[in-house]
Protein backbone atom coordinates (compact mmCIF):
# COMPACT_ATOMS: atom_id res chain seq x y z
CA UNK A 1 0.00 0.00 0.00
CA UNK A 2 2.84 2.53 0.77
CA UNK A 3 4.17 1.65 -2.69
CA UNK A 4 1.21 2.53 -4.27
CA UNK A 5 0.66 5.63 -2.23
CA UNK A 6 4.23 6.46 -3.55
CA UNK A 7 3.13 5.48 -7.17
CA UNK A 8 0.56 8.00 -7.22
CA UNK A 9 2.48 10.67 -5.53
CA UNK A 10 5.18 10.85 -7.72
CA UNK A 11 2.67 10.44 -11.10
CA UNK A 12 0.65 13.86 -9.53
CA UNK A 13 4.20 15.80 -8.14
CA UNK A 14 6.89 15.11 -11.49
CA UNK A 15 9.19 17.80 -9.60
CA UNK A 16 8.79 16.27 -5.72
CA UNK A 17 9.50 12.86 -6.44
CA UNK A 18 10.27 10.34 -3.35
CA UNK A 19 12.82 7.60 -3.99
CA UNK A 20 14.70 5.55 -1.53
CA UNK A 21 13.58 3.40 1.25
CA UNK A 22 9.93 4.12 2.74
CA UNK A 23 9.60 7.28 5.13
CA UNK A 24 7.17 6.89 8.32
CA UNK A 25 5.36 9.25 6.82
CA UNK A 26 4.23 7.03 4.06
CA UNK A 27 4.24 3.90 6.46
CA UNK A 28 1.75 5.97 8.52
CA UNK A 29 -0.55 7.45 5.64
CA UNK A 30 -0.64 3.82 3.75
CA UNK A 31 -1.82 2.12 7.35
CA UNK A 32 -4.45 5.18 7.46
CA UNK A 33 -5.16 4.31 4.19
CA UNK A 34 -5.88 0.41 5.04
CA UNK A 35 -7.87 1.55 8.17
CA UNK A 36 -10.42 3.56 5.92
CA UNK A 37 -10.87 0.71 3.72
CA UNK A 38 -11.13 -1.97 6.37
CA UNK A 39 -14.38 0.64 8.08
CA UNK A 40 -15.69 1.27 5.04
CA UNK A 41 -16.58 -1.86 4.18
CA UNK A 42 -17.30 -3.48 7.58
CA UNK A 43 -19.21 -0.02 8.67
CA UNK A 44 -20.53 1.80 5.92
CA UNK A 45 -24.12 3.20 7.34
CA UNK A 46 -22.46 4.19 10.71
CA UNK A 47 -19.92 6.51 8.93
CA UNK A 48 -22.86 7.96 7.38
CA UNK A 49 -25.08 8.50 10.49
CA UNK A 50 -21.48 9.95 12.32
CA UNK A 51 -20.97 12.31 9.58
CA UNK A 52 -24.22 13.88 9.05
CA UNK A 53 -26.15 12.90 12.68
CA UNK A 54 -22.91 12.82 14.88
CA UNK A 55 -24.04 9.68 16.17
CA UNK A 56 -25.05 5.85 15.12
CA UNK A 57 -28.05 4.22 15.33
CA UNK A 58 -30.00 2.65 18.06
CA UNK A 59 -29.53 -0.47 16.57
CA UNK A 60 -25.68 -0.28 16.01
CA UNK A 61 -23.16 -2.45 17.13
CA UNK A 62 -21.06 0.34 18.33
CA UNK A 63 -24.17 1.71 20.00
CA UNK A 64 -22.57 1.14 23.69
CA UNK A 65 -19.15 2.56 22.35
CA UNK A 66 -20.18 6.04 21.72
CA UNK A 67 -18.23 6.45 18.74
CA UNK A 68 -17.42 9.57 16.58
CA UNK A 69 -14.96 10.61 13.71
CA UNK A 70 -11.59 11.87 13.96
CA UNK A 71 -9.83 14.62 11.92
CA UNK A 72 -8.79 11.95 9.29
CA UNK A 73 -12.23 10.05 9.38
CA UNK A 74 -11.63 7.20 11.29
CA UNK A 75 -14.35 5.78 13.94
CA UNK A 76 -12.85 5.81 17.16
CA UNK A 77 -14.48 5.02 20.61
CA UNK A 78 -15.82 8.00 22.71
CA UNK A 79 -15.73 5.82 25.99
CA UNK A 80 -15.76 7.43 28.98
CA UNK A 81 -11.69 8.38 30.00
CA UNK A 82 -11.93 11.70 28.07
CA UNK A 83 -10.55 12.96 31.47
CA UNK A 84 -7.91 10.79 31.77
CA UNK A 85 -3.94 11.42 31.15
CA UNK A 86 -3.34 8.96 28.72
CA UNK A 87 -2.31 9.29 25.76
CA UNK A 88 -5.27 10.25 22.72
CA UNK A 89 -4.60 6.78 21.02
CA UNK A 90 -5.44 4.94 24.10
CA UNK A 91 -8.09 7.77 25.21
CA UNK A 92 -9.87 6.70 22.21
CA UNK A 93 -8.89 3.73 20.58
CA UNK A 94 -9.57 3.09 16.70
CA UNK A 95 -12.74 0.63 16.16
CA UNK A 96 -11.57 -2.73 14.36
CA UNK A 97 -14.34 -4.95 13.01
CA UNK A 98 -13.99 -9.04 12.65
CA UNK A 99 -11.56 -8.55 9.53
CA UNK A 100 -8.05 -10.42 8.80
CA UNK A 101 -6.81 -6.95 8.87
CA UNK A 102 -7.70 -6.63 12.63
CA UNK A 103 -6.00 -10.43 12.70
CA UNK A 104 -3.01 -9.04 11.04
CA UNK A 105 -2.50 -6.07 13.92
CA UNK A 106 -3.56 -8.90 16.91
CA UNK A 107 -0.20 -11.47 15.71
CA UNK A 108 2.01 -8.41 15.11
CA UNK A 109 0.87 -7.50 18.83
CA UNK A 110 1.34 -11.21 19.73
CA UNK A 111 4.70 -11.30 18.62
CA UNK A 112 5.93 -7.95 20.31
CA UNK A 113 4.74 -8.99 23.24
CA UNK A 114 6.78 -12.22 23.09
CA UNK A 115 3.92 -14.44 22.72
CA UNK A 116 2.36 -13.58 26.14
CA UNK A 117 -0.93 -15.16 26.63
CA UNK A 118 -4.78 -13.73 25.60
CA UNK A 119 -5.13 -11.31 28.43
CA UNK A 120 -1.85 -9.03 27.88
CA UNK A 121 -2.32 -9.40 23.95
CA UNK A 122 -4.93 -8.08 24.31
CA UNK A 123 -4.32 -5.21 26.79
CA UNK A 124 -1.62 -4.01 24.42
CA UNK A 125 -3.86 -4.20 20.96
CA UNK A 126 -6.16 -1.78 23.25
CA UNK A 127 -3.82 0.73 23.83
CA UNK A 128 -4.23 1.96 20.03
CA UNK A 129 -7.33 -0.10 18.73
CA UNK A 130 -10.44 -1.54 20.18
CA UNK A 131 -11.42 -4.74 18.11
CA UNK A 132 -14.97 -6.03 18.06
CA UNK A 133 -15.12 -9.25 19.75
CA UNK A 134 -11.54 -8.90 20.95
CA UNK A 135 -11.05 -12.02 23.10
CA UNK A 136 -11.98 -13.90 20.69
CA UNK A 137 -10.00 -12.95 18.25
CA UNK A 138 -7.17 -12.90 20.23
CA UNK A 139 -7.72 -16.45 20.95
CA UNK A 140 -7.71 -17.85 17.72
CA UNK A 141 -4.60 -15.76 16.21
CA UNK A 142 -2.64 -17.26 19.75
CA UNK A 143 -4.27 -20.76 18.70
CA UNK A 144 -2.87 -20.24 15.21
CA UNK A 145 0.31 -19.51 16.61
CA UNK A 146 3.36 -22.47 15.82
CA UNK A 147 5.63 -21.69 18.32
CA UNK A 148 2.51 -21.36 21.62
CA UNK A 149 1.42 -24.62 19.74
CA UNK A 150 4.55 -26.23 20.35
CA UNK A 151 4.67 -25.62 23.93
CA UNK A 152 1.15 -25.98 24.55
CA UNK A 153 0.85 -29.55 22.58
CA UNK A 154 -1.91 -31.44 22.56
CA UNK A 155 -1.88 -34.87 22.31
CA UNK A 156 -4.02 -37.07 19.56
CA UNK A 157 -6.27 -39.36 22.20
CA UNK A 158 -8.23 -41.86 20.74
CA UNK A 159 -10.24 -43.94 22.75
CA UNK A 160 -7.64 -47.12 24.74
CA UNK A 161 -7.83 -50.12 22.26
CA UNK A 162 -9.19 -53.47 23.48
CA UNK A 163 -6.94 -55.80 25.10
CA UNK A 164 -5.08 -58.24 21.91
CA UNK A 165 -5.96 -61.35 21.22
CA UNK A 166 -2.88 -63.11 23.06
CA UNK A 167 -3.47 -61.43 26.10
CA UNK A 168 -6.72 -62.84 26.97
CA UNK A 169 -6.47 -65.89 25.21
CA UNK A 170 -5.08 -69.43 27.27
CA UNK A 171 -1.87 -70.24 25.44
CA UNK A 172 1.24 -72.03 27.04
CA UNK A 173 3.22 -69.75 29.56
CA UNK A 174 5.57 -67.64 27.26
CA UNK A 175 4.11 -68.88 24.03
CA UNK A 176 3.09 -65.38 23.24
CA UNK A 177 5.99 -63.08 24.67
CA UNK A 178 6.43 -59.25 25.45
CA UNK A 179 10.53 -58.01 25.63
CA UNK A 180 12.26 -55.38 26.51
CA UNK A 181 15.42 -53.99 28.09
CA UNK A 182 16.01 -52.33 31.50
CA UNK A 183 18.34 -49.58 32.21
CA UNK A 184 22.39 -49.96 32.35
CA UNK A 185 22.98 -51.62 35.49
CA UNK A 186 27.27 -51.83 37.10
CA UNK A 187 29.09 -54.61 37.86
CA UNK A 188 32.35 -56.02 39.10
CA UNK A 189 34.45 -58.03 36.96
CA UNK A 190 35.52 -60.21 39.70
CA UNK A 191 35.79 -60.68 43.40
CA UNK A 192 38.88 -58.59 43.60
CA UNK A 193 38.66 -55.03 45.31
CA UNK A 194 40.66 -53.61 42.11
CA UNK A 195 38.88 -54.94 39.42
CA UNK A 196 37.24 -52.71 37.10
CA UNK A 197 33.62 -52.07 36.22
CA UNK A 198 31.18 -53.06 33.54
CA UNK A 199 28.04 -52.14 32.22
CA UNK A 200 25.30 -54.94 32.37
CA UNK A 201 21.97 -54.99 30.72
CA UNK A 202 18.42 -57.03 31.62
CA UNK A 203 16.61 -58.72 29.59
CA UNK A 204 12.92 -59.09 30.05
CA UNK A 205 10.66 -61.64 29.14
CA UNK A 206 6.75 -61.60 29.70
CA UNK A 207 3.96 -63.66 29.33
CA UNK A 208 1.25 -62.03 27.41
CA UNK A 209 -1.31 -64.27 29.28
CA UNK A 210 0.05 -65.20 32.44
CA UNK A 211 1.83 -61.90 33.21
CA UNK A 212 4.78 -64.89 33.92
CA UNK A 213 8.56 -62.78 34.61
CA UNK A 214 12.01 -64.26 32.88
CA UNK A 215 14.80 -62.08 33.48
CA UNK A 216 18.75 -62.30 31.98
CA UNK A 217 21.56 -60.70 32.24
CA UNK A 218 23.10 -59.43 29.33
CA UNK A 219 26.55 -57.71 29.09
CA UNK A 220 26.13 -55.68 25.81
CA UNK A 221 23.04 -54.27 23.61
CA UNK A 222 24.27 -55.86 20.60
CA UNK A 223 22.09 -58.48 18.37
CA UNK A 224 25.07 -61.79 19.16
CA UNK A 225 24.51 -60.80 23.33
CA UNK A 226 20.65 -60.65 22.49
CA UNK A 227 20.88 -63.89 20.73
CA UNK A 228 22.39 -65.72 23.35
CA UNK A 229 19.80 -64.45 26.39
CA UNK A 230 16.82 -65.65 23.20
CA UNK A 231 18.62 -68.96 23.37
CA UNK A 232 18.89 -69.00 27.38
CA UNK A 233 15.01 -68.19 26.91
CA UNK A 234 13.93 -70.71 24.47
CA UNK A 235 15.84 -73.37 26.12
CA UNK A 236 14.38 -73.01 29.69
CA UNK A 237 10.68 -71.71 28.75
CA UNK A 238 9.97 -73.17 25.67
CA UNK A 239 10.12 -71.87 21.93
CA UNK A 240 7.66 -68.48 21.29
CA UNK A 241 5.51 -68.01 18.62
CA UNK A 242 5.05 -64.77 19.12
CA UNK A 243 7.65 -62.00 20.29
CA UNK A 244 6.67 -58.46 20.69
CA UNK A 245 9.14 -55.71 21.01
CA UNK A 246 9.94 -51.70 20.62
CA UNK A 247 12.13 -51.02 17.65
CA UNK A 248 15.31 -50.83 19.52
CA UNK A 249 18.46 -51.81 17.27
CA UNK A 250 19.42 -54.75 18.24
CA UNK A 251 16.06 -56.23 18.37
CA UNK A 252 15.66 -55.90 14.49
CA UNK A 253 18.79 -57.25 14.23
CA UNK A 254 18.07 -60.39 16.11
CA UNK A 255 14.66 -60.77 13.67
CA UNK A 256 17.00 -59.80 10.77
CA UNK A 257 19.26 -62.94 11.26
CA UNK A 258 16.40 -65.10 12.45
CA UNK A 259 14.62 -64.39 9.19
CA UNK A 260 18.23 -65.21 6.97
CA UNK A 261 18.83 -68.22 8.91
CA UNK A 262 15.50 -69.41 8.31
CA UNK A 263 15.84 -68.42 4.46
CA UNK A 264 18.99 -69.84 4.25
CA UNK A 265 18.35 -73.37 5.23
CA UNK A 266 21.64 -72.85 7.02
CA UNK A 267 20.78 -76.02 9.40
CA UNK A 268 20.79 -79.54 9.18
CA UNK A 269 17.18 -80.85 7.82
CA UNK A 270 16.27 -82.43 10.97
CA UNK A 271 16.66 -78.94 13.10
CA UNK A 272 15.15 -77.12 9.70
CA UNK A 273 12.13 -79.03 9.92
CA UNK A 274 11.66 -77.94 13.63
CA UNK A 275 12.51 -74.49 13.16
CA UNK A 276 10.10 -74.15 10.28
CA UNK A 277 7.12 -75.45 12.39
CA UNK A 278 8.65 -73.17 15.52
CA UNK A 279 9.45 -69.99 13.17
CA UNK A 280 8.88 -67.21 15.60
CA UNK A 281 6.88 -64.32 14.48
CA UNK A 282 8.49 -60.92 15.91
CA UNK A 283 6.02 -58.35 15.99
CA UNK A 284 7.18 -54.73 16.40
CA UNK A 285 5.29 -51.87 18.11
CA UNK A 286 5.28 -48.27 16.18
CA UNK A 287 8.62 -46.16 17.55
CA UNK A 288 8.42 -43.62 20.44
CA UNK A 289 5.15 -45.28 21.39
CA UNK A 290 6.14 -47.17 25.06
CA UNK A 291 2.38 -47.41 25.52
CA UNK A 292 1.70 -49.86 23.55
CA UNK A 293 4.01 -52.17 25.48
CA UNK A 294 2.98 -51.46 28.82
CA UNK A 295 2.78 -55.07 29.90
CA UNK A 296 6.39 -55.61 29.54
CA UNK A 297 7.10 -51.63 30.45
CA UNK A 298 5.46 -52.88 33.67
CA UNK A 299 7.39 -55.63 34.21
CA UNK A 300 10.31 -53.42 34.05
CA UNK A 301 9.42 -51.14 36.79
CA UNK A 302 8.05 -53.69 39.24
CA UNK A 303 11.83 -55.63 38.81
CA UNK A 304 13.62 -52.21 39.01
CA UNK A 305 11.81 -51.46 42.09
CA UNK A 306 12.84 -54.93 43.72
CA UNK A 307 16.52 -54.46 42.13
CA UNK A 308 17.12 -51.06 43.98
CA UNK A 309 16.29 -52.06 47.25
CA UNK A 310 18.15 -55.60 47.13
CA UNK A 311 21.46 -54.21 45.74
CA UNK A 312 21.18 -50.45 46.44
CA UNK A 313 24.39 -48.91 45.99
CA UNK A 314 26.30 -52.30 46.24
CA UNK A 315 28.46 -53.60 42.91
CA UNK A 316 27.94 -57.29 42.21
CA UNK A 317 29.91 -59.58 40.26
CA UNK A 318 28.46 -60.90 36.55
CA UNK A 319 27.99 -64.57 39.12
CA UNK A 320 26.16 -62.28 41.88
CA UNK A 321 23.82 -60.79 39.51
CA UNK A 322 22.27 -63.52 38.09
CA UNK A 323 21.10 -64.82 41.54
CA UNK A 324 19.61 -61.80 42.41
CA UNK A 325 17.66 -61.79 39.11
CA UNK A 326 16.38 -65.53 39.77
CA UNK A 327 15.40 -64.07 43.43
CA UNK A 328 13.38 -61.17 41.92
CA UNK A 329 12.09 -63.32 39.15
CA UNK A 330 10.57 -65.75 41.83
CA UNK A 331 9.28 -62.48 43.65
CA UNK A 332 7.32 -61.56 40.50
CA UNK A 333 5.81 -64.58 39.56
CA UNK A 334 4.44 -64.91 42.95
CA UNK A 335 2.31 -62.04 42.54
CA UNK A 336 -0.90 -62.06 42.24
CA UNK A 337 -3.02 -61.88 39.41
CA UNK A 338 -6.25 -61.17 40.75
CA UNK A 339 -7.85 -60.30 44.29
CA UNK A 340 -8.04 -62.64 46.82
CA UNK A 341 -11.67 -64.85 46.90
CA UNK A 342 -14.84 -63.63 48.55
CA UNK A 343 -14.98 -67.30 50.33
CA UNK A 344 -13.37 -66.91 53.81
CA UNK A 345 -11.74 -70.59 53.76
CA UNK A 346 -10.07 -69.82 50.28
CA UNK A 347 -6.69 -68.33 51.45
CA UNK A 348 -4.92 -68.93 47.78
CA UNK A 349 -4.46 -66.78 45.00
CA UNK A 350 -4.00 -67.08 41.61
CA UNK A 351 0.10 -66.25 40.43
CA UNK A 352 2.02 -66.81 37.50
CA UNK A 353 4.02 -69.66 39.37
CA UNK A 354 0.80 -71.50 39.22
CA UNK A 355 1.25 -71.99 35.09
CA UNK A 356 5.12 -72.19 35.22
CA UNK A 357 5.03 -75.37 37.44
CA UNK A 358 2.22 -76.97 36.75
CA UNK A 359 2.39 -77.38 32.74
CA UNK A 360 5.11 -78.90 30.93
CA UNK A 361 7.45 -76.25 28.35
CA UNK A 362 6.13 -78.28 25.51
CA UNK A 363 2.23 -79.51 26.12
CA UNK A 364 -0.12 -81.57 24.45
CA UNK A 365 -4.08 -81.71 24.39
CA UNK A 366 -6.03 -82.95 26.66
CA UNK A 367 -9.57 -83.80 27.44
CA UNK A 368 -11.17 -81.86 30.22
CA UNK A 369 -11.34 -82.69 33.21
CA UNK A 370 -12.56 -80.17 35.46
CA UNK A 371 -15.90 -81.87 36.38
CA UNK A 372 -14.08 -85.26 36.85
CA UNK A 373 -14.25 -86.85 40.52
CA UNK A 374 -10.48 -86.57 42.18
CA UNK A 375 -10.33 -90.25 42.84
CA UNK A 376 -11.50 -91.86 39.50
CA UNK A 377 -8.21 -89.79 38.24
CA UNK A 378 -4.91 -91.08 37.06
CA UNK A 379 -1.81 -89.13 38.81
CA UNK A 380 -1.15 -87.83 35.94
CA UNK A 381 -4.78 -86.55 35.08
CA UNK A 382 -4.73 -84.79 38.88
CA UNK A 383 -1.91 -82.64 37.51
CA UNK A 384 -3.76 -81.87 34.59
CA UNK A 385 -6.74 -81.11 36.16
CA UNK A 386 -4.86 -78.51 38.79
CA UNK A 387 -3.83 -76.76 35.81
CA UNK A 388 -7.33 -76.79 34.31
CA UNK A 389 -8.28 -75.15 37.74
CA UNK A 390 -5.93 -72.46 37.35
CA UNK A 391 -7.27 -71.81 33.94
CA UNK A 392 -11.02 -71.44 34.55
CA UNK A 393 -10.16 -69.06 37.70
CA UNK A 394 -7.87 -67.10 35.48
CA UNK A 395 -10.60 -66.95 33.17
CA UNK A 396 -13.34 -65.88 35.74
CA UNK A 397 -11.29 -64.41 38.18
CA UNK A 398 -8.47 -62.48 35.98
CA UNK A 399 -9.79 -61.26 32.61
CA UNK A 400 -12.75 -59.49 34.10
CA UNK A 401 -10.30 -57.00 36.13
CA UNK A 402 -9.13 -56.72 32.51
CA UNK A 403 -12.13 -55.28 31.09
CA UNK A 404 -12.14 -51.50 32.36
CA UNK A 405 -10.18 -48.54 30.38
CA UNK A 406 -8.21 -46.74 33.54
CA UNK A 407 -7.80 -43.65 30.65
CA UNK A 408 -8.00 -42.71 27.45
CA UNK A 409 -12.00 -43.48 28.15
CA UNK A 410 -13.03 -40.77 25.48
CA UNK A 411 -12.13 -39.81 22.06
CA UNK A 412 -10.22 -37.18 21.38
CA UNK A 413 -11.77 -34.12 19.64
CA UNK A 414 -8.17 -33.88 17.69
CA UNK A 415 -9.01 -35.68 14.76
CA UNK A 416 -5.91 -36.89 11.65
CA UNK A 417 -6.62 -36.91 8.08
CA UNK A 418 -4.64 -37.92 5.25
CA UNK A 419 -2.51 -34.75 4.49
CA UNK A 420 -2.66 -33.37 7.77
CA UNK A 421 0.19 -31.18 9.36
CA UNK A 422 1.29 -32.86 12.36
CA UNK A 423 4.60 -32.29 15.19
CA UNK A 424 6.34 -35.28 16.61
CA UNK A 425 6.63 -34.64 19.93
CA UNK A 426 9.68 -36.29 21.77
CA UNK A 427 11.54 -35.69 24.84
CA UNK A 428 13.64 -32.65 23.64
CA UNK A 429 12.59 -28.92 23.62
CA UNK A 430 8.95 -28.02 21.73
CA UNK A 431 10.46 -25.41 19.18
CA UNK A 432 12.64 -28.81 18.49
CA UNK A 433 9.85 -31.01 17.15
CA UNK A 434 9.76 -32.29 14.00
CA UNK A 435 7.25 -31.44 11.31
CA UNK A 436 5.38 -34.73 9.37
CA UNK A 437 2.44 -34.67 7.57
CA UNK A 438 0.31 -37.89 7.57
CA UNK A 439 -0.15 -40.15 4.43
CA UNK A 440 -1.95 -43.10 5.89
CA UNK A 441 -3.92 -44.02 8.56
CA UNK A 442 -3.45 -47.58 9.88
CA UNK A 443 -7.20 -47.93 11.92
CA UNK A 444 -7.72 -51.13 14.47
CA UNK A 445 -10.11 -53.61 14.26
CA UNK A 446 -12.46 -51.14 16.27
CA UNK A 447 -12.66 -48.57 13.59
CA UNK A 448 -10.28 -46.14 15.89
CA UNK A 449 -7.08 -44.89 14.27
CA UNK A 450 -3.81 -45.35 16.85
CA UNK A 451 -1.43 -45.89 14.02
CA UNK A 452 -0.30 -43.12 11.14
CA UNK A 453 2.17 -43.25 8.70
CA UNK A 454 3.93 -39.98 8.08
CA UNK A 455 6.21 -37.84 5.65
CA UNK A 456 9.21 -36.76 7.81
CA UNK A 457 12.75 -35.13 6.31
CA UNK A 458 11.85 -37.29 3.04
CA UNK A 459 11.20 -40.86 4.35
CA UNK A 460 7.96 -42.53 5.84
CA UNK A 461 7.56 -43.24 9.26
CA UNK A 462 4.99 -45.13 11.39
CA UNK A 463 3.98 -43.04 14.75
CA UNK A 464 1.41 -43.66 17.20
CA UNK A 465 -1.03 -40.65 17.30
CA UNK A 466 -0.59 -40.08 21.03
CA UNK A 467 2.92 -38.81 20.10
CA UNK A 468 1.71 -36.53 17.71
CA UNK A 469 -0.02 -32.68 18.20
CA UNK A 470 -2.08 -31.93 15.11
CA UNK A 471 -1.86 -28.39 13.57
CA UNK A 472 -4.13 -26.12 12.43
CA UNK A 473 -4.98 -25.79 8.34
CA UNK A 474 -4.22 -21.97 8.97
CA UNK A 475 -0.66 -22.95 9.84
CA UNK A 476 0.45 -24.81 7.10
Amino acid sequence: MAMCLRFIHNCRNKHDRRTGSLSLLELTQAFQVILHLVQGIEFPQELINLGTKGQVRSNSKLKTLNPFLDKSGLIRVGGRLRNSNIQFDQKFPIVLPKHHITRLIIKEEHLIQLHSGPTATLSAVRQRFWPLAGKDLVRQVIHNCTICARFKAEQVTPIMGDLPSVRITPARPFLNSGLDYAVPLIIKDGKTRNKKTLKAYIALFVCMSTKAVHLELVSELTTANFLAALKRFVSRRGVASNIYSDNATNFVGAHNELQIMFKQRRVSNDIETFLETKNIKWHFIPGQAPHFGGIWEAGIKSAKYHLKRIVGPSVLTFEEMPTVLACIEACLNSRPLCPLSAAPNDLDVLTPGHFLIRSPLTSIPEPDLIDVKTNRLTRWQLVEQMRQHFWRRWSKEYLSTLQNRTKWSQQGSARLMPGSLVLLMDTTAPLTWKRGRVTELHPGKDGVTRVVSLRVDHKIVKRAVRTLCVLPCARE
